[in-house]
């Protein structure tokens, strides 16, 4: 099949372009004749909350290999981008869709690309954002009617999607897991190497720094806990943390907090995970988390809330701690059960049958059986 894939790639960073390269590499492993196109500029850096939106030399990230085409905010490119990208006469437009912000300009290139019978699916990260605008309903219906049908990885976005096409053709897959990041360290090893004690339990916050994700949640759970237990916060804020540095310098615990307000690495991201004993996604809302799926990678257990398609990672009990919602004496009552039952021993090895299911190339193949499945665009 020939395979358009318009999206996030390199030289941008994160866990976006992660999935587009996973993704891309399975299905051109698998035969498919695939040109990938990525943004020439994919957000303003005004409206930008980190630091940068590229590769660093710190970052091990994947080169796959895409055309620069298409300014998210440049309509003079979006027509341009699709005759470029209809050239090569696909038979498939692959796109991620992730926020509202996109609509108009993978929308238009949809449109066009539709007009010429090229079917368009999409990957839905998200259907709306978890921090709504007054635009992100009919910037969302917009696009979603531009698309053939969709790939849904939780049943949260399902449900989302619902809302706007009830009857839309979608494939359910679970997000598969990644492993870029290179296999586990040993845990007492990479521990030394981090200077912590081999006798605390590690609690890791992994990830972009914004207010949905219940840090603040996890901060007062924290200060609840009695025992040997370190809390790790490692990722890039996208909001103030004046607040949160504040509470842990109030904290009776703060020696026993590590604060990492920085884009993490991918090297020093497969130290923390090696090192840590569970994965907390304190979350007050959520569709799905990539975090997980890099636990997933690591066999790193997971404590997390019952939002929205979080719940899905976790069977409670078997591979990790659900607790009911983000609530600090709920939270330190989950990690405190963690430990009881067993903590990192008892738990990670069952995550060792999940990683095998969710797979990449498990991904591509059946992106590419429900693809085969849709009726061209223009015909019955």
């Amino acid at each position: 099949m020939r395979i358009a894939y318009l999206s996030t790639f390199y030289p941008f960073r994160g866990g976006i372009a992660q999935f587009n390269a996973s993704l891309g590499r399975a299905l051109m492993d698998q035969g498919h004749d695939l040109k990938a196109y990525t943004f020439s500029r994919q957000y303003p850096e005004r409206l930008f909350p980190g630091k940068t939106q590229l590769v660093t030399e710190a970052d091990a990230a994947d080169p796959f290999p895409a055309e620069v085409l298409l300014d998210s905010i440049g309509p003079w490119t979006w027509g341009r981008s699709a005759r470029r990208i209809a050239k090569s006469q696909p038979d498939l437009l692959v796109m991620k869709y992730w926020m509202s912000f996109f609509s108009p300009s993978l929308g238009a290139v949809a449109s066009r690309l539709r007009a010429n019978g090229t079917k368009v699916v999409t990957v839905l990260d998200n259907v709306l954002p978890h921090e709504r605008r007054f635009f992100d309903v009919p910037l969302t219906r917009r696009f979603l009617n531009r698309n053939d049908g969709f790939v849904v990885m939780s049943r949260s976005v399902e449900a989302d999607l619902n809302r706007f096409r009830p009857d839309a053709p979608r494939l359910y897959h679970g997000h598969p897991v990644y492993d870029h990041f290179g296999a586990p360290m040993n845990r007492m090893r990479a521990r030394a190497e981090l200077g912590w004690a081999e006798d605390e339990t590690v609690l890791l916050f992994f990830g972009f720094v914004r207010a949905y994700k219940g840090l603040d949640v996890l901060l007062d759970a924290f200060d609840r806990l009695e025992g040997k237990y370190r809390l790790v916060v490692a990722g890039e804020p996208y909001m103030d943390v004046a607040p949160l540095e504040a509470r842990v310098a109030a904290s009776p615990k703060r020696a026993n907090i590590d604060l990492r307000f920085r884009y993490i690495p991918d090297g020093e991201t497969r130290l923390l995970f090696s090192a840590a004993d569970a994965c907390m996604l304190p979350y007050r809302s959520a569709t799905q988390s990539g975090i997980a799926l890099i636990a997933y990678q690591f066999q790193l257990p997971l404590v997390v809330t019952a939002a929205g398609g979080l719940a899905e990672y976790v069977e409670d009990g078997q591979n990790g701690i659900l607790v009911d919602r983000a609530d600090p004496e709920l939270l330190a009552a989950g990690i405190e059960r963690f430990r009881a039952q067993g903590g990192h021993a008892r738990f990670s090895p069952a995550l060792a049958g999940i990683r095998k299911r969710l797979s990449w190339p498990h991904l591509a193949e059946q992106l590419v059986a429900f693809a085969e499945t849709l009726p061209q665009p223009g015909r019955p």
